[in-house]
């Protein structure tokens, strides 16, 4: 079994009700198995899943999403989707015990860190003026954005060049690769 890499973790994550959550189909995915067992769980241990542990798409929400995803040649999901915030992940992780489920709740708190990280960066070169004290930040910068993106970019060469532009800030990052020596 091949360890679950941070991007396919961080291509799943979607924002509902300014959370940045997974949907339950996407946490089965990652988990290997079925999504009728990720719902299982939960409807199992209704005391590990308080409120904003899960929340419960409304039917208004899940039309908005089904447009952006794709669904079964049965017609997708017959009932509305849970989200996963990533506190209602660590918790569904203290009951799923497979070695699949470890690595992928390991990549889950990898990806949120990053993000929760990269936000962060962000926010303090915002508000950081003096270049001086914006060259540390935007080095961090650049090192979770490649560290997010970088399994998608392992066989594009030798650069690659990541150009983010947010409200505030326009941000570019170049990842040059060392050249590899053939063996001798």
């Amino acid at each position: 079994m091949n360890p679950i890499h941070t991007d396919k973790v961080q291509a799943a994550i979607i924002e509902i009700r300014g959370q940045k959550v997974l949907l339950d189909h996407e946490v089965a995915r990652l988990y290997g198995v079925q999504t009728k067992r990720i719902n299982e769980a939960v409807r199992n241990n209704p005391e590990k899943f308080p409120p904003g542990y899960i929340l419960q798409l409304t039917k208004a929400e899940w039309d908005v999403l089904k447009s952006k995803i794709s669904t079964s040649k049965r017609g997708g999901k017959v009932k509305l989707p849970t989200a996963f915030p990533e506190k209602g992940l660590y918790m569904l992780a203290t009951i799923l015990k497979s070695r699949q489920a470890t690595e992928a709740t390991f990549s889950i708190i990898e990806t949120f860190a990053k993000i929760r990280e990269l936000s962060r960066t962000i926010t303090a070169l915002s508000a950081t003026k003096n270049e001086a004290d914006q060259k540390p930040l935007l080095q961090r910068t650049g090192e979770l954005v490649a560290g997010l993106f970088d399994d998608q970019f392992q066989n594009s060469g030798t650069e690659t060049s990541i150009e983010l532009n947010f409200a505030v800030l326009k941000f570019k990052h170049t990842i040059k690769r060392a050249k590899k020596t053939p063996e001798a």
